[in-house]
């Protein structure tokens, strides 16, 4: 196995979908193997696309609300790892951003996966990553995120923090009264452990 900043090194000069990305490559993530919570999305933006720093949006700012910590936290790859399904922004299609390029995850995922050393909660956002991470196949997100409590404590399914889900959230106040307290408390509880232990 090469070291980690080798293989660091390896996936930030990948070029296997440049082809495809309109706007180039552009790998964003964020990793340490010591990191006890793992944020796996779908893929950047454009805004984080062209900051290089993911989740540097509202809908970043969101999901930093749902998880109740601070930016410094967020951006402690010691605490916190960010691995969306595709490193690099696919572009635009006629509904909103294309799906996460499917070269991406085989050629890095497991190999990823398989560095961390303490992960205690994976937080699964979008219907890629909870493919991947619950293998919950094309079952509907609603149906997937009501029925979280199938994967807790090690994994917990999200709707995606972006604002176009308001109208999802408003529909569905039960995320905001029973996901969200159990979510917070989860996230406290794993990164107190880190630091004392």
């Amino acid at each position: 196995m090469p070291t980690l900043d080798a293989f660091l090194a390896d996936v930030r000069a990948c070029t296997r979908c440049a082809a495809h990305l309109p706007h180039g490559v552009r790998p964003v993530f964020q990793f340490h193997p010591s990191a006890p919570i793992l944020i796996a999305g779908q893929a950047p933006g454009a805004r984080v696309h062209a900051s290089g720093v993911p989740f540097d949006d509202a809908s970043g700012d969101r999901l930093r609300a749902w998880l109740g910590i601070d930016r410094d936290t967020f951006y402690d790859p010691t605490r916190i790892a960010i691995l969306p399904m595709g490193f690099c922004y696919p572009g635009t299609g006629k509904t909103g951003d294309l799906p996460p390029r499917p070269e991406c995850a085989p050629a890095w995922r497991d190999a990823f996966m398989q560095r961390f050393e303490r992960l205690s909660l994976v937080i699964v956002l979008g219907s890629y990553a909870m493919d991947y991470h619950l293998g919950t196949g094309k079952a509907p997100l609603t149906e997937i995120v009501q029925n979280w409590r199938e994967h807790w404590p090690q994994a917990l399914p999200l709707p995606h923090p972006s604002p176009r889900n308001n109208r999802w959230l408003v529909r569905n106040p039960w995320f905001e009264h029973d996901v969200l307290p159990a979510l917070k408390a989860r996230v406290r509880e794993v990164l107190t452990t880190k630091e004392t232990s």
